[in-house]
């Protein structure tokens, strides 16, 4: 007999597994059931609804980018820029890794579910904006240490993690509707460019 976590965790690695192949609107509590060979008394055991499971799964899909490329990228030793430059290739070769399994490129699991529920539903679009400001905070804390080095000119360091995020979030999207993750290596050098300067400075 399968353990209570051991349930809990099926269900959750089969409904993160299916989001993000397909989307929320098409993967149903039977499907997810099915996939995690549980009975759907096993799954309102655990989650209220699918809402909830997906509020979870977003918890997941964070580990999952902490444990695989944060925590590789940004704790690495290399300089602040660098530290960026192995963040991008290393979201690069994962996307590239995907469509070599799949034929696909699924995309940032984030921007599916801004995308498609960010408008209709609120516990949704908060975990998700929860999850870019913790992206966009790590990215502002490199480019203060790449400021205070000198490696990196006066800019606003907020504004320039945001803005950096929306490009990169816009490459993925692009990669996504053309099914080629090539572009996402295309449009890296540009990502380099990308500087908001304080407000004091912009004439």
């Amino acid at each position: 007999m399968a353990s209570r976590s051991d349930t809990y965790q099926r269900i959750l690695e089969s409904a993160r597994d299916l989001i993000y192949a397909s989307s929320y609107a098409d993967v149903g509590v039977a499907a997810i059931c099915e996939r995690a060979n549980v009975k759907k008394g096993s799954f309102y055991h655990f989650f209220t609804s699918k809402q909830e499971l997906t509020i979870s799964v977003l918890d997941t899909y964070f580990v999952d980018m902490k444990e695989q490329i944060l925590d590789h990228a940004f704790n690495s030793g290399l300089k602040p820029m660098e530290r960026l430059n192995k963040f991008y290739t290393m979201v690069i070769d994962m996307q590239s890794s995907i469509f070599e399994q799949t034929g696909h490129v699924l995309g940032c699991p984030f921007g599916n579910l801004a995308l498609e529920l960010a408008t209709r539903d609120e516990p949704i679009r908060k975990k998700v904006d929860q999850v870019f400001t913790r992206l966009q905070t790590l990215i502002k804390v490199t480019l203060d240490e790449a400021m205070a080095s000198g490696d990196l000119e006066q800019i606003d360091t907020g504004a320039t993690a945001r803005a950096l995020i929306a490009y990169f979030e816009g490459a993925v999207l692009l990669a996504k509707a053309h099914n080629d993750p090539s572009i996402l290596k295309q449009l890296l050098p540009a990502a380099a460019q990308i500087r908001i300067l304080p407000s004091n400075q912009i004439n």
